[in-house]
């Protein structure tokens, strides 16, 4: 099997163990699952898919970010609890990859579970010398990891860019660099906290994937995957974190999944231009659902439109027209290891299936059960 990998930004050949370690980045459970959601967990379960046909156990942890700024900035909004909130996003959330027949995830912890192990691994970083505190925060020097950078590949200025973007707050006069990033902070009056040797407060975004992909899947991971908008900053901090505090590499393989646009912008809830999945049940079939994701490319952004959902119902009936079978099998397997190319194997079942061949068993490699009315 070859993959893309990002901090190499080349395909090169992805050869796990037995065992395969992935984690993938979750939730923030403030709104429901849009299409963007579902595209990118859709695409990691395809890959566990063909690594289980190719014999190897898979252990994906999908965590669930429950304290957050975006979160409790909507849980204020609205007047309720953060944790109310989360849980009614969190059981929608659940629901909708269910009804998607995505594999159950290995492991599924909440942020909120891991404050010790929080506290534990920013006492390590600062103890290694790669941490400061200043203005009741703690925060991570990227001066002093030489490394930085080597996921995303940005220059200064992008990074500055995105960190502005994404909740850096590269303006903060605490810190010593703009793209220093904290690791704990002080919480607002209204805010959850949690005492620490640095004082009341709460932990940085990036710390909580850190600490949690660590705690559950050990120190090296095999793969790590997420949106392509998180590889920086998120992704290049959890890299610099995680590495500065274990000395040891982090990740062998860094996979993301591109964006899916609407109206010529990524489809996001602050731009509020979104296709819900729980929507899209009401009309559709969930398996036409997934097989409107899967045709396209994970590394290939793509734009939504009013006739991706009557094109997949077409192709699901035109699969399930032929019966059972092992129509195409060989040649799904072949593209699924080059570069999970999940549009070639579509192409491949829809010619076997036009030549009236059963291809049931290939279509479940992509998650499609023909085998159910």
């Amino acid at each position: 099997m070859r993959l893309y990998d990002t901090a190499r930004r080349a395909v090169v050949p992805f050869e796990p163990g037995p065992l395969v370690t992935m984690y993938t980045c979750g939730i923030t459970p403030y709104d429901a699952t849009h299409f963007g959601h579902a595209a990118t967990y859709l695409t990691y379960d395809v890959l566990q898919r063909r690594l289980r046909d190719r014999g190897h156990e898979t252990r994906c942890v999908r965590n669930i970010t429950d304290v957050d700024d975006d979160l409790l900035r909507k849980a204020r909004e609205l007047g309720v609890h953060y944790l109310d909130l989360a849980a009614g996003e969190i059981a929608r959330f659940d629901d909708d990859m269910e009804a998607l027949e995505l594999l159950p995830s290995w492991s599924e912890p909440r942020a909120t579970s891991a404050i010790a192990d929080i506290r534990g691994f920013i006492g390590m970083v600062l103890d290694r010398g790669y941490a400061y505190e200043s203005g009741g925060s703690v925060y991570f020097s990227v001066g002093s990891w030489d490394r930085f950078g080597e996921v995303s590949h940005y220059d200064r200025d992008e990074m500055l860019r995105l960190a502005a973007i994404h909740g850096g707050n590269p303006d903060d006069p605490n810190k010593r660099d703009p793209l220093d990033f904290v690791l704990w902070q002080p919480s607002a009056p209204d805010e959850p906290f949690w005492e620490s040797l640095w004082g009341p407060g709460r932990p940085g975004w990036h710390i909580e994937c850190s600490a949690l992909a660590l705690r559950e899947l050990g120190t090296t991971i095999d793969l790590h995957g997420g949106g392509s908008d998180l590889v920086f900053p998120h992704h290049e901090c959890e890299a610099a974190q995680s590495e500065a505090a274990t000395g040891e590499p982090f990740v062998r393989h860094w996979m993301h999944q591109a964006m899916v646009r609407m109206d010529g912008e990524k489809m996001s809830k602050s731009l509020g231009n979104l296709v819900f999945v729980s929507e899209l049940r009401k009309e559709w079939d969930t398996r036409a659902i997934r097989l409107a994701a899967v045709a396209n490319h994970y590394r290939t952004p793509w734009e939504w439109h009013d006739g991706i959902m009557p094109e997949a119902a077409a192709r699901l009936d035109a699969w399930m027209a032929v019966g059972q079978g092992d129509g195409a099998l060989d040649a799904v397997r072949t593209v699924l290891d080059d570069d999970l190319d999940t549009p070639a194997a579509v192409a491949a079942i829809d010619a076997a299936a036009a030549a009236g061949q059963g291809v049931s068993a290939a279509a479940a490699l992509l998650g499609v059960d023909l085998t159910r009315a």
